[in-house]
């Protein structure tokens, strides 16, 4: 949805440069985050290098430039995509009300946040340690001192995964395994009682809508 061909054959679509606005003429950079080839020329009727102004050139796309000669307006929908260096949490799905991600991780938003902008530390995965457990938050001085005790040479620590930012939470998303906790979820509903029953639904709900629409968890991860 983010990929398109142009009536020359051209597909356009990647973001590939983080520029903006060229400081000199003013015009958004080719292949920027404002790239007239992606989305669409700055002023109406008017291709990237000027060669092509006016209405009675519409539809035409500069052999030049490569920008269609369109109504500016066409900015406003038309999508691009990028790839990203590392994961970005959508914030959508992040901030959201209710947000996605923490009901879908059954972890209150405050420490998804925590572990998204760098202030807390997630154990992925427990190994052998008795003291840690799955989802479990660390400060940086607890996250360090259990590496001292990875790293030295007498150590009996195997397994410790710890993480931190939208890559721990990558990680966690993808563990999820949609089937297993709907019908986990459904059997601990019949005991439930109040609020718990209450929440449970509601993490229910999301799931199921997951699995109707094909949607991974993952995908909230850019």
């Amino acid at each position: 949805w983010g990929e398109r061909t142009l009536p020359n054959g051209q597909v356009v679509g990647e973001v590939t440069k983080p520029e903006t606005i060229n400081y000199r003429t003013l015009k958004p950079e080719m292949d920027g985050l404002f790239c007239e080839r992606i989305f669409g020329p700055a002023k109406d009727w008017e291709c990237h290098c000027g060669k092509y102004k006016r209405v009675r050139h519409r539809g035409i796309v500069c052999e030049r430039c490569g920008v269609e000669v369109t109504e500016s307006r066409v900015r406003r929908h038309r999508m691009g995509f990028i790839k990203l260096a590392a994961p970005v949490a959508h914030v959508w799905y992040l901030k959201g009300i209710p947000s996605y991600i923490a009901i879908l991780l059954d972890m209150p938003l405050r420490d998804v946040e925590q572990i998204v902008y760098f202030n807390s530390y997630v154990v992925l995965a427990p190994g052998n340690a008795d003291t840690l457990v799955y989802k479990q938050l660390l400060t940086e001085d607890q996250w360090l001192e259990i590496e001292d005790k990875i790293y030295s040479e007498d150590s009996q620590l195997v397994g410790v995964e710890v993480g931190i930012g939208a890559e721990a939470l990558l990680r966690l998303l993808s563990g999820i395994n949609l089937e297993e906790e709907a019908e986990k979820l459904r059997g601990e509903i019949e005991s439930a009682k109040g609020q718990k029953r209450a929440k449970l639904i509601k993490r229910l709900r999301v799931i199921d809508n997951f699995i109707a629409t094909g949607s991974q968890p993952e995908w909230m991860v850019m």
